[in-house]
């Protein structure tokens, strides 16, 4: 530490309680954002791996201009995507703020009245707290939190890309804005973050709408751990892999896994309770204690702190077969190696997860379980490709280029912007038209809405009866209004569908959405153990269970994220140069042969189109732009737009177009068409859209919901410039015919 200079700036009891730590130095980011935090006249972003100590980054400065400043009032506050992070966070935090008398608030849903009414009559220190939970301070108490946050600092924000581009990452800038607006004054915001990618965008999102006040970039020049990496191939012959038996699979899990803690990613919560019990039964079959348990956010709180406990002492083998949950960054120290079962659902993803790993100066270990279909005579190309293999190894390369996606582009986010209309107005009781939109978007975060835009948004609300103007002009909450305000759902920018709570003998377990078709006496698989539906009560929404020895998981509902452009790229790559990368397994192998193979014999080496016949001897006509989610399903939008045949079915997946009853002289003029028309806008495009995809989308008007469902779904020049290429080649192809 002699030779630290930022060492040095630190308050005398911040430093001893650094020495407490028995660290023999800091690390690079911390050294790096000690000045810039004490100066506290930018924003801040640092970006670092998982336990490279980016909390203690932001945490050590802060509280040392805290510590020497002793302002009147709360000086930090903290704002984590989770509750269990905050209970984290508190815990290692806490021995910092008791030597330096600073009080340390955990602020969520349950946290104790007692120790939130202590702050509230005497706000002071370090207030760690969600979105949510802000939400429900600005409206309900919104003068305290102009007194409490008087002497406000800092703003930290935790886990930061968990919010780019979200409705809770528009309500989160929107609720900054807000506070700042309230304080008069702009108050430095740190970002958090082990997965970010452009930099420049990321500050962006961190402050938008703000061009003029200065901002840092900290990221870790610390050297990375090794990687031992291996993917590992399978067969299955079912058309669900979601609920296929996966016993190979299953099987390789226990033998590699057993006796040491891993953390096993699934896609989804029914497959994380598949593999969970599974795994068990292994453990019972042998006569040995069970060491794999489940750990997803439908699970009860104390399921979920149990599993995170065992981990965090790492006294006895533990595994925990989870999804997104254990992303990010509780404290759960570090794990034997990451297993991710069926393709990562972005290369962010896979950074983020394979952080938990490695974490004690040795080599991180990634092993992918990837199965695939047998092939049969009515396999899909997809299947035929291999593609959930080439998809894995493509987002293998991009991570190991330091690659992940960027954050969306900006969005109306128009369902969020309700939410904060509806909730400026109730913590104000009434505000002028003008000032609501300078707030929210001329200066705020939804600086895409120009006025016109607004203003139907808030006739459509009028008419609605959520606001009501009063004569002089002022706007006020209408019945609806105040009844959606004053429901603590409201506090939310996101869906939360109503949910049974699942119990067994009066212990909860967790709970199920209410629209999963579940019957009584249905034997179904929850927590990690069989049990069979004993009764259901709609009026009070619990289900009561029994212990079975048969079960299924049921389907909890949700959607895999978009696919970059960059990802599929990489893959027709990966099938051009036709390497099997030395970290597969025999069966992988075989599996990416095949796909390489079909690639090739298909000739989509040479185009972006193959054409088969089907049982009946009718023409199926693929397209692979070998692009992301967003083009692919635009190209598809805009061949159903200009089509004319209501004969051709045209639809997508994994990137790949499939038009059925269409050969490829017949698509040429009608691509033709398209490139020489004038196009249509993304929101003509999105007005085919039948559903609501936001919480508030209900409420605004069909032509406004286009608009913003346009902008977030369709890249109309992105897909007609792919189009002009193909039909060029379509061209060649004639011309070299003729």
């Amino acid at each position: 530490m002699s030779e630290s200079i930022g060492f040095k700036l630190l308050h005398k009891e911040v430093q001893r309680w650094v020495w407490s730590q028995n660290w023999t130095a800091l690390r690079d980011i911390q050294e790096r954002a000690i000045e810039p935090i004490l100066n506290a006249d930018c924003d801040l972003i640092i970006s670092a791996s998982t336990a490279a100590g980016k909390t203690e980054a932001a945490f050590l400065p802060a509280c040392s201009r805290l510590a020497k400043m002793r302002p009147k009032g709360v000086g930090i506050l903290y704002i984590s995507p989770l509750k269990a992070l905050i209970n984290d966070q508190f815990r290692r935090l806490e021995s910092l703020g008791e030597i330096l008398d600073i009080p340390i608030t955990p602020w969520h849903g349950d946290v104790s009245r007692s120790l939130k009414d202590k702050q509230k009559k005497n706000p002071e220190g370090i207030i760690l707290i969600t979105p949510e939970s802000l939400e429900s301070l600005l409206l309900n108490h919104g003068g305290w939190c102009g007194d409490a946050f008087s002497a406000l600092s800092y703003i930290i924000i935790d886990e930061f890309h968990a919010f780019l581009g979200t409705e809770r990452g528009y309500q989160l800038q929107s609720l900054m804005h807000r506070l700042e607006f309230m304080l008069g004054r702009v108050v430095p915001r740190i970002a958090l973050s082990a997965t970010l990618s452009d930099m420049e965008q990321v500050a962006a999102f961190l402050r938008p709408a703000s061009k003029n006040y200065p901002y840092k970039i900290i990221e870790s020049n610390a050297f990375q751990s090794d990687l031992k990496l291996q993917l590992r191939g399978y067969l299955i012959d079912s058309k669900e892999p979601q609920s296929a038996e996966l016993n190979e699979v299953i099987h390789d899990l226990y033998v590699i896994l057993r006796g040491k803690s891993h953390l096993i990613f699934a896609n989804s919560r029914q497959l994380t309770e598949k593999i969970a019990v599974s795994l068990a039964e292994l453990c019972e079959k042998d006569i040995v204690p069970n060491e794999f348990f489940p750990h997803h956010g439908s699970l009860s709180k104390e399921i979920r702190e149990s599993v995170e406990k065992r981990l965090q002492e790492g006294l006895i083998p533990t595994s925990a077969v989870c999804t997104m949950t254990l992303e990010l960054g509780i404290d759960i120290g570090s794990v034997d190696s990451i297993a991710q079962v069926t393709a990562p659902h972005s290369v962010a993803s896979l950074r983020q997860r394979l952080g938990r790993s490695g974490r004690r100066g040795e080599a991180a270990v990634l092993r992918l379980f990837i199965p695939e279909i047998e092939l049969l005579d009515t396999s899909s190309i997809a299947e035929m490709l291999r593609m959930e293999t080439v998809q894995s190894i493509a987002m293998i390369n991009l991570l190991l280029n330091k690659w992940c996606e960027p954050a969306p582009r900006e969005q109306y986010q128009l369902s969020t912007l309700i939410q904060q209309t509806l909730s400026v107005i109730g913590q104000y009781g009434g505000v002028q038209a003008y000032q609501l939109w300078s707030l929210l978007c001329e200066t705020g975060p939804f600086s895409l809405v120009d006025q016109n835009t607004y203003s139907g948004l808030l006739k459509a609300l009028g008419q609605q009866d959520f606001i009501t103007q009063s004569q002089d002009g002022v706007l006020v909450l209408g019945l609806k209004g105040e009844k959606l305000v004053e429901d603590y759902h409201f506090y939310t920018a996101f869906n939360t569908p109503e949910e049974y709570r699942v119990e067994y003998k009066s212990q909860i377990l967790g709970t199920i959405p209410i629209n999963i078709y579940i019957n009584v006496g249905e034997p179904i698989i929850f927590a990690g153990k069989k049990w069979v539906v004993q009764g259901i009560s709609t009026s009070k929404k619990i289900i009561c269970l029994r212990q079975s020895t048969a079960g299924h998981a049921p389907k909890f509902g949700g959607s895999g994220l978009p696919v970059h452009d960059l990802i599929r790229r990489e893959m027709r790559r990966i099938y051009m140069d036709k390497a099997l990368p030395n970290y597969l397994d025999a069966k992988a192998k075989k599996a990416l042969s095949q796909g390489i193979d079909y690639f090739h014999d298909m000739e989509l080496d040479r185009r972006s189109w193959m054409q088969i016949t089907d049982s009946r001897s009718k023409p199926i006509l693929y397209l692979t732009p070998w692009l992301g989610d967003q083009i692919s399903n635009t190209i598809v939008a805009l061949l159903r737009h200009f089509n004319r045949n209501s004969h051709w079915l045209i639809d997508c997946t994994a990137g790949v177009i499939c038009i059925r009853n269409c050969d490829i002289q017949s698509l040429y003029p009608l691509v033709q068409k398209i490139i020489h028309s004038p196009q249509p806008s993304s929101a003509k495009l999105a007005s085919r859209m039948k559903i609501f995809v936001d919480k508030y989308d209900h409420l605004i008007p069909k032509n406004l919901r286009n608009l913003a469902y346009g902008k977030r779904f369709f890249d109309v020049d992105g897909a007609v410039h792919w189009l002009k290429t193909f039909c060029d080649s379509l061209g060649d192809l004639r011309r070299n015919s003729d």
